[in-house]
């Protein structure tokens, strides 16, 4: 897998405007900005689950949350449909702010477009850079951030999760969830939820 020097440059510059999220994370002793890690670990992911990956799903994977705390989820209705127009305006927001660094960086408008795209998730299940990216966001979430979820949560409402994560993935992306380091609970609380 070639690295160009525009790849990295775009890196350097969409975890610059990550830096400035006001939410930390503690990992493995380190403090981080929320979604530095984030970018961190979907750029981690993608390398593992798609080594071959197109460079604008490579992007794409990095700028996934690009400065996502803008707009905080607790400025729309606390309901199903705050919370989908929520999703959809963030999607745009991602996409407008991954393009003027894109363009900034020299990217061609093909690539551009190609990364407003996939960071709307147009196309899942047709579009094959559109799976692998909804996988590698699925795999990030059930790897990283699901337990601390289900500590939150009833287990009806936990399953209800797993089961639309798991209908987003593709069969590849299922066979990589299930070789994922669970605890006993969470391993339970999977096989309840696709059984």
């Amino acid at each position: 897998m070639e690295t160009s020097d525009k790849l990295l440059q775009a890196f350097q510059k969409f975890d610059a405007a990550n830096s400035l999220d006001p939410n930390t994370t503690e990992y493995l002793g380190e403090s981080y900005p929320k979604e530095v890690l984030y970018a961190i670990r979907m750029t981690e992911r993608l390398n593992n689950f798609a080594p071959d990956a197109s460079e604008a799903l490579r992007l794409t994977a990095r700028c996934q949350h690009i400065c996502r705390w803008e707009i905080p989820r607790d400025s729309y209705k606390m309901n199903r449909t705050g919370y989908l127009k929520w999703r959809q305006d963030l999607k745009k927001f991602h996409a407008r702010k991954a393009a003027e660094i894109l363009q900034n960086v020299g990217y061609s408008q093909e690539i551009i477009d190609e990364v407003g795209f996939l960071l709307q998730k147009k196309g899942l299940k047709r579009n094959e850079d559109t799976q692998i990216l909804e996988d590698v966001i699925c795999l990030v979430f059930l790897e990283y951030y699901f337990e601390s979820f289900a500590d939150e949560h009833s287990e009806e409402k936990i399953i209800d999760i797993l089961q639309k994560t798991w209908r987003k993935m593709s069969g590849k992306g299922h066979e990589a969830a299930m070789k994922l380091p669970f605890s006993k609970k969470s391993s339970t609380l999977i096989a309840k939820a696709v059984s």
